[in-house]
């Protein structure tokens, strides 16, 4: 009975974890609570590039629990996630997208919570506007974090109206 249990799970994470577009990258950790027999908690930062818009990135930094229920991975994360975002280079959208489509989601519990970071578009400031927030289905979390990305010219480039990209 445990090892259906542990396989059904394990098939569920699976699936959630596919889904998934890019793995992000790890810039540093700094630990935040010394545990003496078992892995601190931390605050660490990732960066990922927006998958539909070249020249965009993001960098956030997420809690992670320690202890022994984040040494096996079944910790709840806490809901603290901050979010910068920045032109990086040339800006080209790769398709059409709509208000609040998903950039990138991540599971931050073994089912329940997960964090989005979405994305879109003031077009009369013509800037993007990227949001991340965490959810779960039964009692959602209002922190969040929003960062902005003004379309600049780069060189050359004239940057395009991201006004004309939305669905």
């Amino acid at each position: 009975m445990l090892a259906r249990i542990a396989l059904t799970l394990a098939v569920t994470m699976a699936a959630v974890t596919g889904a998934a577009a890019q793995e992000p990258d790890l810039i540093f950790k700094k630990s935040t609570v010394w545990r003496a027999l078992t892995p601190d908690d931390k605050l660490t930062v990732y960066g990922i590039d927006d998958p539909m818009v070249e020249g965009v990135a993001c960098h956030y930094t997420t809690p992670e629990r320690g202890g022994i229920s984040g040494t096996f991975g079944v910790a709840e994360e806490v809901s603290d996630i901050s979010l910068s975002c920045r032109q990086v280079g040339p800006v080209k959208f790769k398709q059409k997208f709509g208000q609040g489509d998903v950039v990138f989601s991540e599971r931050r519990s073994l089912i329940f919570k997960k964090m989005q970071i979405v994305r879109g578009c003031d077009a009369k400031r013509n800037t993007l506007v990227y949001m991340v927030y965490s959810d779960r289905p039964i009692e959602g979390s209002p922190k969040n974090s929003t960062s902005t990305v003004p379309l600049m010219p780069w060189g050359t480039e004239v940057p395009p109206k991201c006004g004309e990209w939305l669905k």
